[in-house]
């Protein structure tokens, strides 16, 4: 695999539908199977997961999708970067995959970083995300990419709240 990486925005609607669902099943499969749940298919996920992979337009249509691909047009990784929070709350950084093939060659911090740089564009102060405790690797990630512990936003046993200040 080629380690020239090219970040797009996804757009509905073009060849690499199927590839960006895949994508997504990967992260929410991983997810799922950390917490315990056999998940084979999309059939599998809880509902607003599953969702995301069958109609990913509808399910992030408020956000963007970056995409990563290799020089050849490979989909190798994706993240997703919400709108702003109308209660002024930055806007979120989710779903953040990479295929394992292609970990190793800087893809998610190219993807972090685009998202952080849309984020700025837009004219939000940072992002955020959330992460499970067990991540610890993905942790690491976050704040070598220039995240930092925040205090948490959601209730959900297990997760860290991290923060990235743009500008």
């Amino acid at each position: 695999m080629t380690s020239t990486i090219v970040l797009e925005l996804w757009s509905p609607g073009t060849p690499v539908d199927a590839a960006v669902a895949s994508l997504l099943f990967g992260y929410h499969r991983q997810t799922e199977q950390e917490k315990g749940r056999a998940v084979e298919t999309a059939a599998d996920l809880p509902e607003r997961y599953r969702t995301e992979v069958e109609n990913t337009a509808a399910a992030f249509a408020d956000c963007s999708l970056l995409l990563a691909r290799t020089a050849d047009g490979e989909p190798v990784g994706c993240v997703v970067l919400t709108a702003a929070g109308s209660d002024g709350a930055l806007p979120e950084v989710k779903r953040l995959w990479v295929d394992p093939a292609a970990r190793g060659l800087g893809v998610a911090t190219a993807l972090l970083d685009a998202a952080a740089e849309r984020a700025h564009r837009r004219g939000d102060g940072g992002v955020r995300l959330s992460v499970w405790e067990w991540r610890e690797g993905a942790i690491r990630l976050y704040e070598r990419a220039g995240f930092v512990r925040t205090d948490s936003w959601d209730d959900r046993e297990g997760l860290i709240c991290l923060e990235r200040v743009t500008g």
